[in-house]
């Protein structure tokens, strides 16, 4: 299973129905019996949280936690003042790169890298940035979650068509010249 979510095949006619090599013996049911299916509304949910980039930022967040509780409001650390803004927008510009990063063949990567660059400032607030530690509350902090999740189920990645093969114009191989060249009057 991919990490990421993954772009619905159209249907086509030609494809055997998987499942049925067990049934109807092998080389029955056809050769491209493993069709990857689409991913699921529950599926698109867990696969939308940049969990990844998550852990990494509570891991951060809990350091500066730590800095400002020891320093209050100008809390230093190595001479730098501690800046929880500075980690929020590492793990907003890392989101995409990572998605980037762990893509596959047949991923939706930059719907997921968009929905999940999205959600991390909402997942960040929710986990208590201390970015947001003069603006936190737990009810807002619910709500948007609920919201969040509910939201980001539907957010869906377009079906990816069969490519058509181009017609090409009848040739006339008796004749190729006949193609080519306009009649002269003479």
């Amino acid at each position: 299973m991919s990490p990421l979510v993954r772009i619905p095949q159209a249907a086509n006619e030609d494809l055997p129905i998987a499942g049925l090599d067990g049934v109807l013996g092998s080389g029955l049911a056809g050769q491209d019996a493993a069709v990857a299916p689409s991913d699921n509304y529950l599926v698109r949910i867990a696969k939308y949280v940049p969990g990844e980039v998550l852990a990494f930022f509570i891991f951060i967040n809990a350091i500066l936690e730590q800095a400002v509780k020891t320093g209050g409001s100008s809390a230093v650390m190595a001479g730098v003042p501690v800046v929880g803004q500075g980690a929020l927008l590492l793990g907003f510009v890392l989101t995409p790169l990572f998605i980037w990063y762990v893509r596959e063949e047949g991923d939706a990567w930059f719907t997921n890298a968009v929905v999940s660059t999205i959600a991390f400032p909402f997942w960040a607030y929710v986990l208590g940035a201390v970015a947001f530690d003069d603006h936190w509350d737990g009810n807002l902090a619910a709500i948007l979650l609920a919201t969040l999740t509910v939201m980001s189920g539907l957010i869906s990645p377009r079906v990816r068509r069969p490519k058509r093969k181009q017609a090409k114009p009848p040739s006339r191989p008796d004749r190729p010249h006949l193609d080519l060249v306009e009649p002269t009057s003479a």
